[in-house]
């Protein structure tokens, strides 16, 4: 009896160092022999012990089987789900809309609010991104950069990419109008549909898609403006009109270089009817030359301070210098040249433009300002139209008034009255 529960210990002390070591790498059945050893050599009681290790072990190891799956199937689908919504670049469109925002707001910009606007533009822009890429599947598989993309490397479902893309984009839409207002949501779903239902079709119909993309990287900034003020006003136009104007010698660079990718996926773009390259390059310098004075109207509307206008010219002018070096030379190394410049251009613009920001407050009183200045410029005219006119009338001669004559014919007959007397 003692030899029967010494080696049922020996054995469930075997067992379970194995156990401790490797608890995944023996499965349950491995585990029969052992047993069967122990329960031949060893009374109830000790069989009992062993079943009850043998029970222990195998819970352990469909546990640990079970948590790794989950964990895998996480981080696979997490995977998934930031390659669809092209996170860099939804990033970077949640970085406009958040500058958009504090371009509106007033002394003090609400955090809570600007956070739940990025938040809702991101999911806005991730629902964006995967219908994108649920309708160019085909496109996606004959390019070489975008071939490893979840979607035509199988790694998910169309199906199960479009439901991502369905609740993201209504869960974001709806965070905006109730934490920021109507105006910003219908400006996040306009996009959303602009973009996935206009714009990714017209990629393989016509070069003008261009045009319309940018036009769709135009509106977060406005997004952004309409959620922190509810209103959109002339001010509201700066940051919008340079990132339309900014995407134009941005993507003519990048289809330039990639013409051949673009090609073989089908799309339609503005440089395959431009061999040489040269219009390709004038309407990118175009677009550059459109920017120059976005700074300068800034200043001018009040929204910023002067240095920001000397700042803005300044990128500008670097930028179009870039874009004039594609034009008198059009090859691979200018057109990644000014690819490179555009991709600094827009975060120096906009720190700037948060740097040299006027608040709301600050808009009013140099307006105020203005106004009691040109009231007071105006009065000013006024009386030098007054003096001016003054000498004029004193320039000219003075008409004396003759006296009219005395009817001394009326006075003849009547000696004895008094000569009547005229006063002039």
């Amino acid at each position: 009896m003692w030899r029967g529960g010494a080696t049922a210990t020996s054995t469930a002390r075997a067992l379970r160092s194995r156990l401790l070591l490797d608890p995944i790498h023996h499965p349950v059945t491995s585990l029969a022999p052992i047993a069967s050893r122990a329960s031949s050599s060893s009374s109830a009681p000790s069989t009992a012990a062993a079943n009850t290790i043998v029970e222990e072990a195998a819970a352990a190891v469909s546990v640990s089987q079970h948590t790794g799956s989950i964990s895998d199937a996480l981080r696979h689908y997490g995977k998934c789900y930031w390659e669809l919504s092209k996170a860099r670049l939804s990033a970077l469109v949640v970085a406009t809309s958040g500058a958009g925002y504090v371009l509106g707001s007033g002394n003090i910009v609400d955090i809570a609010g600007l956070c739940s606007t990025c938040a809702g533009t991101m999911m806005v822009a991730a629902s964006a991104n995967t219908l994108n890429q649920v309708f160019e599947i085909k496109n996606d598989a004959q390019m070489k950069r975008t071939m490893r993309r979840p979607l035509p490397s199988g790694r998910i479902s169309p199906a199960h990419a479009a439901m991502w893309a369905t609740s993201v984009g209504v869960a974001g839409t709806a965070l905006l109008a109730w934490k920021a207002n109507g105006l910003a949501a219908g400006l996040a779903a306009s996009n959303l549909v602009l973009y996935a239902f206009v714009y990714t079709p017209l990629k393989q119909i016509h070069p003008v898609n261009t045009w319309v993309g940018a036009v769709v990287g135009a509106i977060p900034p406005l997004l952004g403006w309409a959620a922190a003020s509810t209103e959109l006003s002339l001010n509201a136009m700066i940051l919008p009109a340079a990132l339309y104007y900014w995407q134009i010698p941005h993507f003519m660079a990048l289809a330039y270089l990639c013409r051949n990718d673009y090609l073989a996926g089908g799309y339609r773009m503005f440089s395959f009817a431009d061999p040489t390259g040269k219009r390709t390059a004038w309407v990118s310098l175009r677009n550059c030359l459109y920017m120059l004075p976005l700074g300068l109207f800034a200043y001018n509307w009040g929204l910023t301070s002067e240095w920001f206008g000397l700042e803005a010219s300044l990128l500008t002018l670097g930028l179009t210098i870039g874009a004039l070096s594609f034009v008198l030379e059009p090859s691979p190394k200018t057109a990644r040249r000014m690819f490179y410049g555009s991709l600094l251009y827009l975060p120096a613009f906009m720190a700037g433009l948060l740097l040299h920001r006027l608040p709301i407050e600050q808009k009013a009183h140099n307006l105020a300002e203005k106004s009691e200045l040109d009231g007071v410029l105006y009065g000013a005219d006024l009386q030098d139209k007054e003096r001016a006119r003054q000498k004029r009338q004193d320039r000219k001669p003075s008409r004396v008034q003759s006296r009219p004559p005395v009817a001394y014919a009326s006075v003849a007959p009547f000696p004895f009255l008094p000569v009547p007397i005229y006063e002039s």
